[in-house]
């Protein structure tokens, strides 16, 4: 099967399109023919070694396909099964082998391009607002990265819970994107300090929660627009990983909250799995959730994605079609 190989880290260039054998699902996995796979910046950590991993790697935790053969044990899944799944490696590829738990099905309807694109960054966006800072009307959240793949699905869910959604965004497009999926308040933050106009727009009190995908550009200014007690749910760094902080200054700025969420955690349990997949599918079934896909690339474009997601030149979704 055609797939993309890593053996060494660094540029994406060190992405290879190859042959490779064709995986054999064992006990308790499933071989998942790949129609979508997602691309996420932990891809982009994996690649460079940031997160490391054993060499050689195919990249990629999220696809969605039909299931192409069944190992011993897997019950409730045949041949043929529309099904999407995230935290399972190897899905820039034509086939991967994924574990019968780590699997949701796909409802009738949902096109897989679809299933793939909401699986890791909607799931993301469903922990935070729902778990992480379970976000309550009347509140006020500053959103990083407003028109990114996680950052439009969090505006929306904030959003349908009531609250005040104030994002920062690098350009008009986005800024309009953002503004058409229910953000209130749009920061431009290549014009403006998003530190002073958060301060603006909240009378000086502070935002209740900030989601900061974005780490080491944004994180002390972060906690600088939250209000006393206030929470930074710090869940990615594609400016590049925060440096050790002394944890005085959470008091000296107002008793604050800092948390490093992973999706794995708040995934970690089947039920949990299904119940935030079965929520976000069932919302873009009913028109209640906004899906924007950037991109489709062929899977042999993988470098090509990964220079456009590490240079902030895609608003929502970027996909590898096999």
């Amino acid at each position: 099967m055609k797939a993309i190989q890593v053996h060494q880290v660094g540029n994406p260039d060190v992405m290879q399109y190859t042959d490779i054998p064709t995986p054999e699902p064992g006990e308790g996995e499933v071989l998942v023919k790949v129609k979508a796979a997602g691309v996420n910046f932990i891809d982009i950590y994996h690649r460079t070694g940031l997160y490391p991993k054993p060499l050689p790697f195919t990249p990629g935790l999220e696809a969605a396909g039909i299931v192409e053969d069944v190992g011993p044990g897997v019950v409730d899944l045949k041949q043929g099964d529309h099904v999407a799944y995230s935290a399972s490696p190897g899905a820039y590829a034509e086939y991967a082998v994924v574990p019968q738990a780590a699997i949701v099905p796909v409802p009738t309807g949902l096109d897989l391009a679809s299933a793939a694109a909401v699986m890791l960054q909607g799931m993301t966006a469903h922990y935070l607002v729902y778990n992480t800072y379970p976000l309550k009307a009347g509140e006020t959240t500053l959103i990083h990265a407003a028109a990114g793949g996680v950052g439009l699905l969090l505006v929306q869910l904030a959003k349908k819970l009531g609250a005040t959604v104030i994002g920062t965004v690098s350009t008009e497009e986005k800024a309009q994107l953002a503004r058409e999926t229910g953000a209130g308040h749009i920061i431009r933050y290549t014009e403006t300090d998003f530190e002073a106009e958060t301060k603006r727009l909240t009378d000086g009190q502070g935002v209740d929660v900030v989601y900061d995908s974005v780490g080491q550009a944004t994180f002390e200014k972060s906690l600088n627009v939250l209000r006393q007690r206030g929470l930074l749910a710090l869940f990615g760094q594609s400016s590049g990983p925060v440096p050790p902080v002394d944890l005085g200054i959470l008091n000296a700025k107002g008793s604050l909250f800092v948390t490093r969420p992973s999706l794995f955690h708040y995934i970690a349990k089947r039920d949990e799995l299904l119940r935030r997949s079965g929520d976000l599918f069932k919302w873009l079934a009913a028109d209640e959730l906004s899906l924007r896909i950037d991109r489709q690339l062929p899977l042999a474009e993988a470098a090509e994605a990964h220079r456009l997601l590490a240079g902030r030149k895609t608003a929502g979704k970027l996909l590898l079609i096999p």
